[in-house]
């Protein structure tokens, strides 16, 4: 028997084939169901064909398309039920689970692996519409009558250029073959990178079962996939028409696999279980963790406290009619420049077991959430993933985030409290999913901390965004002399020694602990947790202070939510199933600490959230609507055009000082409520 330099005659890959089937009678079954139903594809596990032939196997790796297509010459030769429709197409053979030998980061893949056997794994990153494509063309000579058919492999149509009788030019198009296609995007995963690598992509070609409705949710942007595959170039075509020299590689796909993305990309072993069961017995459990959080940081435990709470996360709940809340803790840090934040954001997305870090202006709204972008592969729109849909299940720490403009950071708004991005946009409608924890970074307006002036006027950013942010820290850089000589001791220690300062509990165990706390850990809250926080929530509204006409507001639901999630997350620490009064305790003070640091309002020295959310503090509401009140009595008695002396008179008998009065008549100008016809005097519009 002649045998050809593949080393395996077709007619030998077929027999293969055949007995693989035979012998393997549950393939065989699952073969015959597919058919049955109208699916024109088989599932084959790699390892299972090896043992059956290890020599058509090795051959498959080098040359995919044909090992296949004698496959699939094997099947149609088979007796096979028909489908309920009586349409059967050709029944694809996928394979999956290639050996580890053959699984190539993206960057690895290079001219010496095309038309090689593959598998990739990424995240999908861009996703175009499903269109047909051509396969097969037939094409029939009109002077001869001949039919010739002609195979649609590049992305230009390919039409006959001369028959057998020897004519040329133009040949009628008698039928043409269609399957569905479809482009996507894939990125190398952030766990798969070394430090500050640029994320390599490929261009991945899904075709026929790959493209539908079933399969495709797998392949939504921000999802984690495998792929198995056959490298391919194609022809990169000019501006001026010509073909380029260089070529594009693209992957052939023949199957695609969802990996679970979500801890459980973090392996752990038995003893590891063992060592993460022990340490959360550790009675100073919470202390080590915060000491080993950011070691390299002098001082801050509160913020380190809330950044420890935040990696753990609260429970994410579901409840009737689709509506869910949210188990994410936003934290937002405002500080001095060199204050450290920076950090302690780079110390985070380090220590975190999913994390993307990205910096102000080197972001954009799209950027974040998502972007429609032309595809040049398919010529349509594709849908394109950002950091917060990519980081799904994850946290992104979004430094200087004062620095991104207003039309970036409302773009943030619907992705931090519903945790979704929805676009509609180039006709494309979509909804992604972005379970994401933000930890954010600011500077205060006037780029350091004013100590004469209230914290909250000092945030320039947008009230909505800020009440997202379950907990907000203000870090200050004061001077204090015992302080400072700690902080100088410790930092030049640092430097002095050049070593990296480790806390108790390494960085890699921390990653591993928190993993095993968000797979294994939904702690419940006990009766004594939700009544001390009840009785904080309460005491906090105090609805019976005086018969002020505007009271301030100390606290609002959305606290009130914040302190369920950072108990939850304080008993999913400690490795508990429940949530105890002490969690609750936990999580008061934070939120307190935090409260009180922010939102004081100096002028009555009580906490008023809508310092923070609005900017305007009850005591400034009530003078303005006393202001506004003095102009319509005044309006009455003097006309049109009012003397501003005579409102700051009035309003001083009604217990405004002078100073705020005329900051008031400043306010409504600048709202638009007023206008001053001449100097000294205004009217209402």
């Amino acid at each position: 028997m002649e045998v050809l330099e593949t080393g395996i005659e077709l007619s030998e890959q077929i027999e293969s084939f055949r007995e693989f089937f035979e012998i393997n009678q549950d393939y065989m079954a699952e073969l015959h169901d597919q058919v049955r139903h109208g699916r024109a594809w088989i599932n084959i596990e790699f390892a299972d064909f090896a043992r059956h032939n290890p020599e058509l196997a090795d051959l498959l790796l080098e040359q995919p398309e044909e090992v296949i297509k004698a496959g699939q010459v094997a099947i149609d030769k088979m007796d096979l039920p028909t489908s309920s429709d009586h349409t059967m197409e050709r029944v694809e053979i996928r394979i999956m689970h290639l050996p580890k030998a053959q699984t190539l980061p993206i960057r690895k893949i290079r001219a010496k692996h095309l038309n090689k056997f593959i598998q990739v794994n990424g995240i999908v990153r861009q996703k175009s519409d499903v269109r047909p494509q051509v396969t097969t063309a037939r094409f029939e000579c009109p002077t001869c009558g001949n039919i010739i058919p002609v195979l649609q492999l590049d992305t230009k149509f390919k039409e006959p250029s001369k028959c057998g009788c020897g004519r040329k030019g133009k040949f009628k198009l008698l039928s043409k073959e269609l399957v569905d296609a479809q482009s996507i995007t894939l990125e190398e995963a952030p766990e798969d990178l070394d430090g500050g690598d640029q994320p390599k992509r490929m261009k991945i070609f899904l075709k026929k079962d790959l493209v539908s409705p079933m399969t495709d949710k797998r392949t939504n942007p921000g999802s984690k996939i495998t792929i198995t595959g056959t490298i391919k170039e194609v022809p990169i075509i000019l501006q001026t028409g010509g073909q380029s020299t260089r070529y594009d590689l693209i992957i052939d796909t023949n199957f695609v696999e969802t990996v679970q993305q979500d801890f459980s990309e973090i392996e752990i072993n038995a003893e590891e279980v063992a060592e993460i069961r022990e340490l959360s017995q550790d009675p100073d459990l919470f202390e080590k963790f915060v000491a080993s959080i950011a070691p390299s940081i002098y001082g801050h435990e509160f913020i380190k406290q809330a950044l420890l709470l935040q990696m753990f996360g609260g429970l994410h709940k579901e409840r009737d009619q689709g509506v869910s809340s949210r188990g994410d803790i936003h934290v937002l840090l405002i500080g001095d420049p060199g204050a450290g934040k920076s950090v302690l954001l780079k110390r985070i997305s380090g220590v975190a077991p999913k994390a993307r870090f990205v910096a102000g202006k080197g972001a954009s709204g799209a950027g974040l959430t998502a972007a429609v972008v032309r595809d040049d592969f398919l010529r349509g729109w594709a849908l394109e993933a950002g950091a917060l849909v990519l980081a799904n299940k994850g946290l992104v720490c979004i430094d200087e985030l004062d620095k991104m403009s207003a039309e970036d950071t409302s773009a943030m708004h619907e992705a931090l409290e519903q945790q979704q991005v929805s676009i509609s946009k180039a006709n494309i409608q979509a909804t992604l999913r972005c379970e994401t924890t933000v930890l954010a970074a600011a500077n205060p307006k006037f780029g350091r901390f004013d100590p004469y002036e209230i914290i909250s006027k000092q945030i320039d950013l947008p009230p909505a965004l800020i009440s997202r942010f379950d907990l907000i820290f203000p870090v200050r850089d004061l001077p204090d002399a015992t302080k400072d000589e700690k902080l100088a001791s410790f930092i030049l220690n640092l430097h002095k020694e050049n070593t990296r300062k480790e806390g108790e509990i390494h960085p890699d165990m921390i990653k591993k602990y928190i993993a095993y706390a968000k797979q294994n850990c939904s702690p419940q809250l006990t009766d004594s947790a939700l009544e001390e926080i009840k009785t904080y929530y309460v005491k906090m509204r105090g609805g019976d202070q005086g018969d002020d006409a505007i009271k301030p507001i100390p606290i609002t639901a959305r606290q009130l939510e914040a302190l369920v999630r950072l108990s939850e997350a304080s008993a999913r620490m400690r490795l508990s199933e429940n949530v105890t009064k002490r969690d609750a305790q936990v999580a008061i003070e934070l939120v307190h600490y935090c409260l009180q640091q922010i939102g004081m309002d100096p002028e009555t020295g009580k906490i008023d959230l809508d310092r923070v959310t609005t900017g305007i503090s009850a005591s400034q509401r009530s003078h303005i609507s006393i202001v506004k009140e003095v102009i319509q009595t005044l309006e009455k008695e003097v006309g049109k055009a009012i003397p501003v002396d005579d409102i700051i008179r009035e309003a001083g008998i009604k217990g405004v000082a002078e100073d705020t009065a005329q900051e008031v008549v400043e306010r409504l100008k600048r709202a638009g409520d007023i206008y001053a016809p001449k100097f000294g005097f205004i009217s209402r519009l």
